[in-house]
């Protein structure tokens, strides 16, 4: 297990193919999700839930609903752009260990949420940054942990009877990965590069 913060930040990686499996051990996982409750939140609303799936049978339901959303996504490309996204997997649903789904509860810390009544997307980034946490915990621990982003919202609120006032924020496949790869897969396939930091750093202004 790395304890250096920035080698975490720079290994950390979008896992899809190489996931073993394998479980997870029960001291790593509550290691895991206790690092991402402690993540900051607007007002101390901590707006977040965590449903540990691991049930085949709905595990199966969600891949098939990824496949159709990936199938819609591919049908919208260009064919140059097709080709390249039909090198990409772009889930480890049946394959890793669990899923971790992170759902985001607005009336949590109400009425009032203190720092959120001129941001109200202040609460949805606090549950991200509970997710950075969560996957940064996940590869300090050596595993892998891939955000699946191919599916509707309201499939999902179905499938897991998640009630109709909290969204669904992110499905991560979990568990023990072969390796992780040096590159990024959407570098590694073409999809897109990387941009330099000094493109994006401004000073006092745009």
């Amino acid at each position: 297990m790395s304890n250096d913060l920035y080698d975490v930040i720079h290994r950390r990686r979008d896992v899809r193919a190489q996931f073993t499996g394998a479980p997870v051990p029960d001291a790593a996982l509550a290691r895991i999700l206790s690092a991402a409750h402690a993540a900051p939140s607007v007002g101390l609303s901590q707006p977040w839930d965590f449903i540990l799936v691991r049930d085949q049978t709905t595990r199966r339901a969600f891949f098939e609903h990824v496949q159709r959303e990936r199938d819609t996504f591919a049908a919208s490309l260009d064919p140059d752009a097709a080709r390249r996204f039909a090198r990409i997997k772009i889930d480890g649903v049946l394959e890793s260990s669990l899923s971790v789904v992170v759902t985001y509860d607005p009336r949590r810390g109400g009425p009032a949420v203190l720092g959120r009544h001129a941001i109200a997307d202040a609460g949805l980034y606090s549950v991200c940054l509970a997710i950075q946490n969560l996957w940064l915990a996940a590869t300090a621990e050596d595993l892998g942990i891939g955000w699946v982003s191919f599916y509707r919202e309201a499939f999902l609120r179905d499938l897991l009877h998640i009630p109709d006032t909290v969204r669904p924020v992110a499905w991560l496949c979990l568990g023990p990965v072969t390796h992780l790869e040096t590159v990024p897969d959407l570098e590694r396939h073409g999809w897109r590069r990387r941009t330099p930091l000094a493109e994006v750093v401004h000073r006092d202004r745009w």
